[in-house]
């Protein structure tokens, strides 16, 4: 018996979609990778669901891709191989909020801004936050380890995650919990944390214990433009000397600036380097703050400085306009400079540096692109150091594909050289596999990726989780 016929009989037809109009749907990351021989797309609605998936799966030796939103940027969702999809968005219940203990339990398929809208009830907050937080699930951000504009403050999904439900890939389909409801917690090896960023490599996923944090009592922001990218980081390196940790600081450079902007509409001149730079205060400090946020920027010679004093009168004067069309201001360029092709790529990288040494990590990405002859997209979060130069070409292209390819190696080893990681918060995918290889040779740690696979081993004995992704 085939395998959709035997999750029929055990799910229910609704359950259970082989339409390829359906399928394609769920094949395709937004960096333009797309996988193919996907048998069927399955929908549990419960963990016994997930585990009748993951035993026929077992017992069939087909591969399993668990997805929430599939809004990945290095691979890491989209079926390589063949197999099914389980897709999680009907899993998507709030189960449980505790004000006084500090936490929300949620399915994998809740979509994180729809669970802050919840939250704001509360007066609080989940305060991960990737770019696709519209769309993306928790299960999704749990899978990459994500992050976002508010990492500088807050982290990412390892911080927020305190306990995991997830269905194993052996012959029972095994249901764990792992992780505990309070901060403090040893059990031992920290399986919780292995778990959150392995890609969905080594179980399914079936609920989340998050912590959350109240709402800031108001936050300020600046918008700032400089002719130099050393003042723009001083700017950053002042507020920091003074013992302010600001809630988000994100930057992009001129040339970006420029393309994004003609996509935002706003009505802001945006020359130059662009640093957006927000911190948390109580309300009878925000003007003080604001003020002195000003100062900062002018006296690091910010030739265009645009404010707000909360976050609603930020987005709606703009202020977070240009840096939210990052990717899209690249896969525009890349369509116009293609005329209009129907497949493009888009790679993004995810470089991680001390922020220390972002200026030069900055200047090097130029550098490298200039030799390439490529039109870089190039922003991030200043605050951690984490950057995300973009490139876009035409896959059929093998040229143009070889050389794209080469120039996000080069962009790995720059990150290396400067003390700094391959991926900060997309994940290592298919993408980053060679990547992450260099970076384990640098430390002159090549057990690590052994150990790794060994894992993979323990968790996934026929290995039908996600195969192909991070090692």
């Amino acid at each position: 018996m085939d395998i959709v016929d035997v999750l029929r009989r055990k799910l229910g037809k609704e359950k259970v979609i082989d339409d390829p109009a359906i399928v394609s749907i769920y094949l395709r990351e937004p960096s333009g990778l797309r996988g193919s021989n996907v048998k069927a797309v399955v929908f549990p609605e419960s963990g016994e669901d997930v585990r009748e998936i993951v035993k026929a799966a077992y017992e069939y030796e087909v591969y399993i891709y668990p997805q929430g939103s599939s809004t990945s940027l290095s691979g890491s969702a989209y079926p390589e191989k063949g197999g099914i999809v389980v897709s999680f968005e009907r899993m998507n219940k709030i189960l449980d909020v505790n004000i006084i203990d500090g936490t929300v339990t949620v399915q994998p398929g809740v979509r994180i801004d729809e669970l802050n809208e919840f939250l704001k009830e509360y007066g609080y907050m989940f305060p991960v936050d990737p770019a696709s937080s519209a769309v993306a699930t928790v299960g999704g951000a749990i899978n990459t380890g994500a992050g976002g504009m508010k990492g500088v403050k807050y982290g990412t999904m390892r911080d927020w995650v305190l306990g995991l439900e997830l269905v194993l890939a052996d012959s029972n389909a095994s249901k764990i919990r792992i992780g505990c409801r309070t901060v403090k917690c040893r059990q031992g090896l920290d399986l919780t944390r292995l778990i959150v960023g392995s890609e969905g490599t080594l179980g399914l996923v079936t609920e989340a214990i998050l912590r959350i944090t109240p709402i800031p009592e108001q936050v300020v922001y600046i918008l700032a433009f400089y002719e130099r990218l050393e003042d723009l980081a001083q700017t950053v390196i002042d507020v920091k000397k003074e013992g302010i940790t600001p809630f988000i600081a994100e930057f992009m450079e001129e040339e970006t600036v420029q393309r994004a902007k003609k996509l935002a509409g706003v009505d802001i001149e945006a020359r130059g380097h662009m640093l957006l730079l927000g911190v948390d205060v109580y309300r009878e400090a925000a003007e003080r703050m604001l003020n002195h946020l000003i100062d900062l920027a002018k006296r690091n010679k910010a030739r265009e400085i645009h404010t707000a004093t909360s976050t609603e009168e930020a987005y709606d004067r703009g202020l977070f306009a240009i840096r939210k069309n990052l990717f899209t201001a690249q896969v525009h360029y890349t369509r116009e400079r293609l005329g209009e092709k129907e497949n493009v790529m888009v790679l993004i990288e995810d470089i991680v540096v001390p922020p220390s040494r972002l200026v030069e990590a900055v200047k090097g990405l130029k550098e490298i692109a200039g030799r390439y002859g490529f039109t870089m997209m190039l922003g991030g979060h200043i605050g951690d150091g984490n950057l995300h130069p973009a490139v876009g070409y035409d896959p059929e292209d093998p040229v143009e594909t070889r050389r794209v390819e080469e120039w996000y190696i080069e962009v790995m080893r720059l990150a290396l050289n400067l003390g700094g990681s391959i991926s900060a918060e997309h994940g290592i995918g298919t993408l980053k596999k060679k990547g992450l290889v260099i970076e384990a040779e640098s430390l002159g740690s090549e057990k690590m990726i052994e150990l790794m696979r060994g894992i993979k081993r323990v968790f996934d004995p026929k290995g039908i989780l996600n195969p192909g992704k991070i090692i």
